[in-house]
C-alpha cells in the first residue's frame, strides 16, 4: 500500500430513558413535532435543569462495561454555538471532566485473514441532544421539531487507532451488542439512537506524522460508514497524491450520490468558548455507587463468546453469531437449557432460525417465537416423537405465528409412531403384501430389507418412528428365519 487511513470516532448513543437529561419531558420517539418541549429544552430564560439520576447511572454502566476509568468528581460544561436546532445557544457537555476515560474494545473484523485489535476509548461523556431540521423542499422552507432537544446522549470518543473502514465496522457491532445487553440503548440507527461521526485522515505509508482530518457527521448506517470511510480516503489521497492540501472541515455524506459535501471549517474547541456548566453542581461519584451498578452489569458479549468456546466447545464463528444480538443470545440459552446440547441448539439457530429471519425479513428484535419453542422442538426429533422435517415445520410455525410446538403437532397430525404393537400390525401386513420380497430374504437376499422397510414406511405415511420401525422388522424378521 501506498497511503496509509487513520480513523477516529465520535459514537453519539441515545439513552433509553423515560424522561430527558435535564428536564421531566418524555423522550417518546415519533411524537408529533414540538409535542414534547417545556421551558428547560426549549432554553427559556430563568428555567434551571436537573440532571435525571438514570442518565447517570447508565453512564457509569457503559464506562464500566467499556473498561473505562470512571471520574469520581465529574462535573459538565457549557458548549456555546449558533444553530437554528439549539434553543439555548448552548450544549450542556462535558469538555474538562467526562465520565469515563482510557477504556478499550477488543474487536475481531471480518475481513479474510484479519487478526483480533484493540480499539482505544479516549473518553466518554454525557449530553443533551439537539433538536431535528426538516427540510421542506415544497414549502421552501425549513422545519424545526424542538422535541428530540434534551435527549439523552452519551458520546463514545475513540483514539485514532481504525486503519480501515472493516475495523469500524467490527467496532461498531461490537458496541451496538454490548449496549443493547447492558439494556442503556436501542440503538435503532432508522431513529437516531445510534449516529456516528467519522474523523478521518490519510498519510503517506511509513510517514508518522498525521495528516489533515476532516469530519463526516451523522453517518446512519453502517452502509453509509463503510462507503463514507472508502470514498473520503480515496478523495483525500487522490488530492494528497496530485500535491495538493487538505482542508480542516466538517463534510456532509450524501447516501444517493455516495459522496461527501463540504458543510463547514471545522471548528476548535476554543471556538466553542467552553466554560464549567453554573447551573448543575459538580458529580461526587462514589465507590459505593460504582460498586452497585458494577454488579447489575450483565455478562459482556465478549466474556460470553469465550465462554461459548472453552465451556460449550462451540466454534468461534458460531459463537460469535450467538452473542452479536441478545434475543439471539437468550434463544439459544433457553434452548440449550431444554435440550442439553449446545452444540444441537447451535446447529438450529444458525441453520434453520437464521434462514427463517433472512427469508422474512424479520430483525431478532421482532421475533415471536417463545424462548422454549426451540428447545421443546429439538427434544421431539431427538426422542423420535417428530421428525426432522416435522421439527422444521414446528420451527416455522412458532417462529412465524408463535406457535406452541406440542399443541401444533397434536392439530397437525405429526407425532410419529413408535407403539410396537401398531407397528407390528405393520409389519404384518408389509409383509404379507410382498411375499416375494420376503421369500428372497428368508432365502439370503439380505438387500431386500431396506426394500421391506421402505414399504412399512410407506404404509405409515412416514408417520413411523424409523428407529422403532427398523426393530420391529428385524425382530419379525428373525423370528420367521427361525
Amino acid at each position: 500500500m501506498d497511503h496509509e487511513t487513520i480513523i477516529g470516532l465520535e459514537v453519539h448513543v441515545e439513552l433509553m430513558t423515560r424522561s430527558k437529561i435535564f428536564c421531566s419531558c418524555p423522550t417518546t420517539f415519533g411524537a408529533p413535532p414540538n409535542a414534547h418541549v417545556c421551558e428547560v429544552c426549549a432554553g427559556l430564560p430563568g428555567a434551571l435543569p436537573r440532571l435525571n439520576k438514570k442518565v447517570l447511572d447508565y453512564a457509569i454502566m457503559t464506562s464500566l462495561a467499556l473498561h473505562c476509568e470512571v471520574t469520581r468528581k465529574s462535573r459538565f460544561d457549557r458548549k456555546n454555538y449558533f444553530y437554528p436546532d439549539l434553543p439555548k445557544g448552548y450544549q450542556i457537555s462535558q469538555l474538562y471532566s467526562p465520565i469515563g476515560k482510557n477504556g478499550y474494545v477488543d474487536i475481531e473484523p471480518a475481513a479474510e485473514g484479519a487478526s483480533s485489535k484493540r480499539i482505544r476509548i479516549h473518553e466518554l461523556h454525557m449530553e443533551d441532544d439537539a433538536g431535528k431540521l426538516i427540510h421542506d423542499e415544497a414549502g421552501n422552507c425549513t422545519k424545526i421539531d424542538f422535541s428530540r432537544c434534551g435527549v439523552p446522549l452519551l458520546e463514545i470518543v475513540t483514539e485514532p487507532d481504525f486503519r480501515s473502514a472493516e475495523e469500524v465496522v467490527a467496532f461498531l457491532t461490537a458496541l451496538r451488542t454490548m449496549l443493547k445487553v447492558i439494556g442503556v440503548s436501542d440503538c435503532k440507527m432508522q431513529e437516531g439512537s445510534l449516529r456516528v461521526d467519522v474523523n478521518l485522515s490519510v498519510r503517506a505509508a511509513g510517514e508518522e506524522k498525521l495528516g489533515t482530518r476532516t469530519e463526516m457527521k451523522n453517518l446512519s448506517s453502517f452502509r453509509a460508514v463503510s462507503k463514507a470511510i472508502e470514498y473520503e480516503a480515496a478523495r483525500q489521497w487522490e488530492i494528497v497524491r496530485n500535491g495538493g492540501t487538505i482542508d480542516r472541515e466538517t463534510r456532509r455524506w450524501d447516501e444517493e450520490k455516495e459522496q461527501s459535501f463540504s458543510m463547514r471549517k471545522k471548528e476548535d474547541a476554543a471556538e466553542y468558548k467552553y466554560f464549567p456548566e453554573p447551573d448543575i453542581p459538580v458529580l461526587l461519584i462514589t465507590d459505593e455507587k460504582i460498586d452497585e451498578l458494577q454488579s447489575i452489569l450483565p455478562e459482556l458479549p465478549q466474556a460470553k463468546k469465550r465462554r461459548y468456546i472453552e465451556e460449550l466447545a462451540l466454534p468461534g464463528y458460531d459463537a460469535g453469531i450467538l452473542t452479536e444480538n441478545k434475543e439471539i443470545t437468550a434463544l439459544f440459552e433457553r434452548t440449550y437449557e431444554i435440550c442439553g446440547d449446545p452444540k444441537e441448539a447451535s446447529n438450529w439457530i444458525m441453520g434453520d432460525l437464521m434462514k427463517l429471519l433472512n427469508d422474512n425479513g424479520t430483525n431478532p428484535e421482532e421475533m415471536v417465537i417463545r424462548e422454549e419453542s426451540l428447545g421443546e422442538i429439538i427434544v421431539m426429533v431427538k426422542e423420535g416423537k417428530v421428525s426432522r422435517a416435522s421439527g422444521k415445520e414446528l420451527l416455522r410455525a412458532a417462529f412465524v405465528e408463535g406457535a406452541i410446538p406440542e399443541e401444533y403437532a397434536d392439530q397437525h397430525d405429526m407425532w410419529l409412531i413408535s407403539d410396537p404393537k401398531v407397528l407390528g400390525t405393520t409389519v404384518e401386513e408389509v409383509l404379507a403384501r410382498n411375499e416375494k420380497a420376503l421369500s428372497e430374504y428368508l432365502a439370503g437376499k439380505e438387500k431386500n430389507f431396506q426394500f421391506l422397510l421402505g414399504q412399512a414406511m410407506r404404509a405409515t405415511a412416514g408417520k413411523a418412528d424409523p428407529a422403532a420401525l427398523r426393530t420391529v422388522l428385524e425382530e419379525r424378521l428373525r423370528a420367521l428365519k427361525g
